[in-house]
């Protein structure tokens, strides 16, 4: 058979033309968050807590912990906090003093990837 189909090709020549398909519109496509679709979400509110930093301390000295207790953060002063919704960790930032509250610049945030990680 595949001779047969060698000597059809040989005996009779191709009539090729290029394919004519519509323009794609090339406007910028939406992030995920930009679409219509996904309005109604944007009204949840969800939970954002900072993190400072950590340490591990042992039973006894939690037992002993008093009024003017001060605990030693692994993190050093210098190193920015993370920054978690919902316990996933989505930016970076450095602690501000807005008045008298505490606030976060962000300075890094994780890819949008890397954010929907994990979420179904």
């Amino acid at each position: 058979m595949l001779a047969a189909l060698e000597t059809a090709n040989n005996e009779s020549s191709v009539n090729a033309s290029i394919a004519d398909f519509p323009k794609f519109n090339e406007s910028r496509k939406k992030s995920f968050f930009e679409d219509d679709k996904l309005e109604f979400l944007k009204d949840l509110q969800l939970n954002v807590y900072i993190e400072l930093g950590r340490t591990k301390m042992e039973i006894k000295d939690i037992l002993e912990l008093e009024r003017g207790y001060v605990i030693e953060l692994e993190k050093l002063a210098s190193e920015p906090v993370d920054v978690f919704v919902n316990n996933k960790k989505i930016a970076e930032g450095e602690v501000v003093v807005i008045d008298k509250h505490f606030g976060i610049r962000i300075t890094s945030l994780l890819e949008t990837s890397e954010r929907l990680q994990g979420v179904k």
